[in-house]
């Protein structure tokens, strides 16, 4: 005992003094002088242990109660091992040693006493209430008609239902009164899954659509296939055959197809009267018969039109259509996801509009060359390298404006040779005219952009009633940063306040930054970290996670990368993602799933990096191999190549103390965060399936619905859940075989029943459970 007594006193000694030496916290050096003490007692027999550690134990609960209060989790790396050591003292065959002959109890009473009283801190911990906001948005439901959006109630033909991007369904059906009584209607495997040769981030995010009888999906490999919208039987699949590389392709996704009548824009065709339109991996946009599968022969060539026409750069896999094509005026609009990270010179970021019948290119925007819509000329090229838009847009038509979550130019974490002119659309929400594709207004959420904040969801488009101001168009666009920007649609002009704030200066080697950012009144943005947040299983890594901490550097949010490392907060995996969030237009209430999860992001002088590239096994050509979202970056034609990884332990577990993902509604008549709960448990992300709720990240959408009941299952616990919007509690959950990081969607069948599809198919980034599963749930039916 006295052995592994030393070995923890040395390893928190030494710690503790590097941390000190830090700035930290002096605590741990106290600690491990301690134990070594201790240690040195038990070797020599000496019975002055025992008291000594009581009094280390007493010190200890102090201490832990001074940084962090009643608050089990953050408690337990400071007192798991002291209370077991303490409690190992108290062991009858210890103590004989110490004290031969005398009493048990009055040899023990004081490290008793003091145990007990570290037992008694743990306990009110253990059941104190922290970390959440609890509360009630209580606001009156508005009338809204049962077609909102233009839609039959029943029916999801767009990506989020309509393409306002609320992800709100007007079925009542499902309330929280009955919620709890879920069940399975029809599962459905598509077959999908992973092959050898395929990119490391092989996901599955896709919302299905449902028009009339038939329920439409993709795959990660593209394929699309027809459900029967009641039975969920296949009916019919097209298989475009995508070529895949790993070494080339940075994703292999698809979130989403598209639904087209030609008759509801006035225009007739001798083939496919009502079509699908899906956009590939490898640059395809294709159209299909809705009814049958079959290509659609009067579009592009044969049904398919290239979306590599006037990119240069053109690498494999480097610009790819992960997201479903935007419908509006008879047009299919979309961009493209460039591959991240790899070069400074990569294909253009464009955004096209092509006639939705003929596949004709209609116009081009080019953010390098903004004001000349025309239809890019045969041999011409658009500008490499611009801001490219990867997710989802949403439009108006009656105002005749489509919008767009926009992204940076090439590289994310150092900006030194971004042209100015591309910067002007840069991580902004990008309006342009459905009829011309020119700009109409943009609003810029990050300033050059160092930090990967691109805007990555689909802006929602809702009538607000806000007071003094009447029934006001909004635009409402989540972010990475936490900013929830509300603005005027029609004009860009902030609805809530947006300010500029000082942010940290001091950029990389050739880099520049802005001196200031926005920050919204209505936000989700994390606190500034501290490194008394710092976390882990034990003393042990909780202090290797606060050196660390004190190691990095860190000013707050907008901590630019550094050659040091810097932490990040959030990091690029965002508050929230491409998921975004969901609104009920009704009861005016905006649902959310913010995520609070650093990163360390270490610029790496070229001379390094190419060690770094060897040691790691990363060969020449694309340095990537396929990679997800973090690890080792070259950034090509940049001074610096980028390592990025989340920050966490040497045992893999978060720096940062849980809670690390929640659920948030905010009242959007004012702008404010009425409820907060935590979300989730490490069921599995351990190797015991423990149940703890701690609050985990999560990728993937929300669902709300007229019933006042939302829905998500992209926790990475592999739960399909039932909320309150009004309260965010939960009112029933489901086991999922796979991991959920998709967007839940809503629709009723043609026999009445209203079901709710979740896709469970795992996420190679997060290394959630893969499958290939489709799931319907229903309440019960009613059987005569």
């Amino acid at each position: 005992m006295a052995l592994i007594f030393g070995l923890i006193a040395a390893i928190l000694l030494t710690g503790g003094v590097w941390l000190a030496i830090l700035g930290g916290s002096r605590f741990y050096a106290v600690i491990g002088a301690a134990l070594l003490a201790s240690a040195v007692l038990l070797w020599k027999r000496n019975p002055f242990v025992l008291p000594l550690f009581a009094l280390l134990v007493l010190a200890t609960v102090v201490w832990a109660w001074a940084e962090i209060g009643f608050d089990w989790w953050p408690l337990v790396p400071r007192g798991d091992l002291i209370f077991l050591m303490g409690a190992a003292l108290l062991l009858p065959a210890t103590v004989r040693r110490l004290r031969p002959g005398e009493r048990w109890w009055r040899a023990t009473w004081p490290l008793t006493a003091s145990l007990a009283v570290a037992a008694v801190y743990g306990a009110i911990s253990l059941f104190a209430t922290t970390h959440e906001l609890k509360g009630e948005i209580s606001s009156a439901p508005i009338a809204i008609d049962t077609d909102y959006g233009g839609v039959p109630a029943g029916d999801w033909p767009a990506y989020a239902r309509t393409w306002g991007g609320e992800r709100w369904s007007p079925l009542g059906d499902i309330t929280p009164a009955n919620a709890d009584k879920l069940e399975v209607v029809w599962q459905f495997r598509t077959g999908d899954l992973k092959r050898p040769g395929d990119p490391a981030e092989f996901t599955y995010e896709m919302t299905p659509i449902k028009v009339g009888g038939l329920v439409y999906l993709c795959t990660p490999h593209n394929w699309v296939i027809a459900l029967d919208a009641e039975s969920g039987k296949e009916r019919w699949r097209f298989d475009p055959k995508i070529r895949t590389s790993p070494r080339d392709m940075q994703h292999m996704t698809c979130r989403g197809v598209s639904y087209y009548d030609p008759a509801q824009a006035g225009k007739t065709t001798a083939d496919c009267p009502q079509r699908i339109l899906l956009a590939t991996n490898d640059s395809r946009l294709i159209a299909l018969d809705a009814h049958t599968g079959k290509l659609c022969p009067g579009f592009g060539a044969g049904g398919t039109v290239s979306l590599l026409a006037g990119l240069t750069d053109y690498n494999g896999g480097w610009y790819q259509a992960t997201s479903a094509p935007l419908v509006a005026h008879g047009l299919a609009i979309l961009g493209g996801a460039v591959f991240d990270d790899i070069s400074t010179h990569v294909p253009s970021g464009v955004i096209r509009a092509f006639d939705a019948v003929s596949g004709k290119l209609v116009w081009n925007f080019d953010p390098g060359n903004p004001d000349d819509t025309t239809p890019l000329a045969p041999g011409k090229h658009y500008t490499p390298s611009s801001p490219n838009s990867w997710s989802t847009p949403a439009a108006d038509e009656e105002l005749g404006l489509a919008y767009f979550p926009m992204g940076m130019g090439a590289v994310d974490q150092w900006g030194g040779k971004r042209p100015e002119a591309t910067e002007r659309f840069a991580t902004t929400i990008l309006a342009l005219d459905l009829a011309t594709g020119k700009p109409r207004w943009h609003f810029q959420t990050v300033h050059h952009d160092v930090w990967d904040m691109d805007v990555p969801a689909q802006p929602v488009l809702v009538d607000l009633t806000l007071p003094g101001r009447g029934r006001v168009p909004a635009l409402i666009q989540s972010t990475k940063t936490g900013n929830i920007f509300i603005l005027d649609r029609r004009s860009g002009a902030p609805l809530y306040p947006v300010t500029e704030r000082p942010v940290p200066g001091g950029p990389a080697p050739g880099d520049r930054l802005s001196p200031t950012q926005p920050f919204s009144a209505v936000s989700l943005m994390p606190w500034k970290a501290k490194e008394s947040e710092m976390w882990g299983a034990t003393m042990v890594d909780q202090l290797w996670c606060r050196i660390r901490f004190r190691s990095l550097r860190y000013d707050g949010p907008f901590t630019p990368p550094s050659l040091k490392g810097s932490l990040v907060f959030p990091g690029n995996f965002g508050v929230m993602d491409w998921g975004g969030i969901s609104v009920d237009p009704s009861r005016q209430i905006l649902f959310a799933h913010p995520n609070y999860m650093a990163f360390v992001d270490r610029l790496i002088p070229k001379g390094e990096a190419g060690d770094l590239r060897r040691a790691t096994g990363l060969a020449s050509g694309s340095d990537r191999g396929g990679a997800k979202e973090s690890g080792y970056s070259p950034n090509h034609g940049a001074p610096f190549a980028v390592d990025m990884n989340p920050f966490l332990s040497f045992t893999g577990i978060p720096c940062q103390q849980p809670p690390w993902g929640y659920v948030a509604g905010i009242d959007l008549t004012t702008g404010k965060t009425v409820w907060q709960r935590k979300n989730g448990t490490i069921r599995d992300e351990t190797p015991l399936p423990l149940p703890f709720k701690l609050g985990v990240p999560s990728l993937g959408g929300p669902l709300t619905t007229g019933g006042g009941v939302a829905f998500m299952s992209s926790a990475i616990d592999n739960y399909v859940r039932a909320y309150d919007v009004r309260t965010g509690a939960v009112l029933w959950r489901a086991r999922l075989p796979a991991g959920g990081q998709a967007s839940p969607m809503s629709y009723r069948t043609p026999g009445g029943r209203q079901l709710v599809v979740v896709v469970a198919g795992g996420h190679g980034s997060l290394g959630t459970k893969p499958g290939d599963h489709v799931i319907a749930y229903g309440l019960p039916s009613k059987r005569p």
